[in-house]
């Protein structure tokens, strides 16, 4: 693996044992992965954020490059943490797992590192143009960011990306390079796809069926309910959960579609979208908490949820999350003040699936993510209730 002048000094640690650390982390990531040296990247994203998910190990490797002075040097942001810094006594967090997590944020604060914590950093306003470099950790925004925007990054782990934001740099493989990024799987879809769960149910049936491969799909209309790029959030995150799949292409509509010869060809019709909706359901009783915005909600998204619960009382709670930038824009629009009127929160910063929900008092959790479908079963141990916004909020 070859090096620059400035990069082998930065191993050798001219510029500090924090970015010396840092490069060999990315050093040996590269070795493993046959890069041939380094690219620059323009930003990174943490991920790794949470303390529920990282836990007391996680925190004290972060405590000790803060200690070692590491600083970032490219624009840098975090995924979400779990619980919303302002409002983790409404959402019922324990005040122990609380002051962890400000431990975590101080030390990532203390590196340089903006605290927006978002799985949706496009809708702040950080949208890295075609083939722009990056180095971005959280998966749903991995694929949103080289499907969607034509940018090119691997899925980091959150150790590489910090290294990657404290040097500048990230190994040159994967889908940084053109050979990656040709698509194996070839998805006709048969059936109008309307809302996020419709997205998301195609998303949970195609990510295991990729298998290592990228997904292409023909059928796919521009002309959906509400914004498209909502839609693609959740295809996205969906097949990103179901099957790590990091990078897609649709006919028309993304930047990039380039399909193999020898690709498989599936159809997926109206039997597949009904099978796949209620592979996700498995809750035999009412939720206790329905969760909308994973990834983080648009305002769009909010304002949706605004005018469906307008003068009514949920008999559930009802968690909407989304970026603290986003929720200033809610709050000035009128949105939060009518979703906390009909007894719901607007929560910034955190997302269901890596807030404290056991903790908290939850045992079933209803969504319109096919991602939160996927990881409130297997990581949070939830029972799930799948469905459209709609359907969910009258559950």
């Amino acid at each position: 693996m070859e090096l620059t002048k400035i990069q082998q000094k930065m191993l050798d640690g001219e510029s500090g044992e924090a970015v010396a650390q840092s490069m060999e982390i990315l050093v040996a990531l590269g070795k493993i992965y046959g890069a041939d040296g380094m690219v620059p990247v323009s930003s990174a994203q943490i991920a790794g954020v949470s303390y529920k998910t990282i836990g007391q190990a996680g925190l004290e490797y972060l405590s000790d490059l803060a200690g070692k002075k590491a600083k970032v040097r490219i624009p840098t942001f975090l995924n979400p943490a779990g619980m919303d810094r302002d409002q983790w006594q409404k959402m019922g967090v324990p005040a122990d797992f609380a002051k962890k997590q400000i431990e975590v944020l101080d030390a990532f604060s203390s590196m340089g590192i903006t605290m927006s914590c978002t799985c949706t950093p496009y809708y702040i306003g950080i949208r890295p143009k075609v083939g722009e470099h990056v180095a971005w950790a959280e998966s749903s925004a991995v694929s949103f960011c080289n499907s969607v925007l034509g940018a090119r990054t691997n899925r980091e782990g959150g150790p590489s990306a910090l290294a990657a934001a404290i040097c500048g740099f990230t190994p040159n493989f994967g889908y940084h390079l053109d050979e990656k990024r040709k698509c194996g799987l070839l998805v006709d879809v048969r059936v109008p796809l309307k809302t996020n769960a419709d997205f998301g149910a195609l998303g949970a049936w195609a990510g295991p069926l990729a298998k290592h491969r990228n997904p292409a799909f023909i059928g796919i209309s521009k002309n959906v309910s509400g914004q498209l790029e909502d839609r693609l959030k959740a295809l996205g995150a969906a097949m990103a959960a179901s099957g790590s799949v990091a990078l897609f292409n649709i006919k028309g509509i993304t930047p990039e579609y380039n399909v193999a010869e020898d690709a498989e060809k599936v159809v997926f019709g109206s039997e597949e979208l009904i099978a796949s909706k209620k592979s996700l359901n498995s809750a035999d009783s009412p939720p206790q908490l329905i969760a909308i915005g994973c990834p983080h909600a648009s305002l769009d998204e909010i304002k949706e949820v605004a005018e469906k619960v307008k003068g009514k009382k949920m008999a559930h709670k009802l968690w909407v999350c989304t970026a603290r930038e986003t929720k200033k824009k809610a709050d000035k629009a009128g949105y939060t003040a009518i979703i906390e009127a009909a007894g719901g929160l607007v929560v910034a910063d955190t997302c269901m699936v890596v807030c404290p929900l056991k903790e908290a008092g939850f045992g079933c959790t209803a969504t319109n993510s096919g991602k939160a479908g996927k990881y409130l079963a297997s990581l949070q141990n939830q029972k799930v209730v799948y469905g459209d916004v709609e359907d969910i909020l009258c559950k």
